[in-house]
């Protein structure tokens, strides 16, 4: 088991988005055992690997009752319908807001070996995809929180223990889905 730090809210790897993998070897294997053994350790949902420093668009996740990994995700939203409830970070630790998100995801990518994976989600799976494949393009959840929330969220993430440094710029996402954010 190799439990590994996680960058905090503020570390500019959580702002660069990640590089596309080409190689499904033995260092993508340990990366993804590193991610997994990291999250479970840590009780998340989810972990993408900038969020460990490697920046590699990889994550792993367990909730809802799966859990497994995606190489090189892309999801869609299934329909209209939107989920509006509490979401966290690890790298923004002991912290929950309420986030937009899609319902009903389909994403697709490989898995550590290279071959191809499909992983179709509601409610808490498909908050996850969305928020670890954010994590992929350098974005965080609180980019996509309402103006007036996003605020107050800044203003407590100043105010943490753990927080060391200056806010960074919020990103737009690049999946524009609920306004932009």
């Amino acid at each position: 088991m190799t439990v590994q730090p996680i960058r905090l809210f503020g570390d500019p790897v959580l702002r660069t988005r990640a590089d596309e993998v080409v190689d499904f070897d033995k260092e993508l294997r340990t990366l993804v055992q590193d991610l997994w053994d990291t999250m479970e350790s840590q009780g998340g949902a989810g972990l993408a690997a900038p969020q460990l420093g490697v920046g590699l668009r990889v994550f792993t996740y367990h909730c809802d009752g799966f859990a497994g990994h995606l190489v090189n995700p892309t999801w869609t939203a299934v329909g209209d319908d939107e989920q509006f409830g509490p979401e966290g970070c690890l790298s923004i630790p002991d912290m929950f807001w309420d986030c937009v998100r899609a319902k009903h995801v389909v994403a697709r990518g490989w898995n550590m070996h290279g071959e191809p994976v499909e992983v179709e989600g509601t409610d808490l799976l498909a908050r996850c995809i969305q928020h670890e494949t954010d994590h992929l393009d350098g974005v965080l959840f609180v980019d996509r929180l309402d103006e007036q929330t996003r605020k107050q969220a800044l203003r407590e993430i100043r105010g943490a223990e753990w927080f060391d440094g200056d806010v960074p710029v919020i990103k737009e996402s690049p999946h524009p889905l609920f306004g932009g954010r």
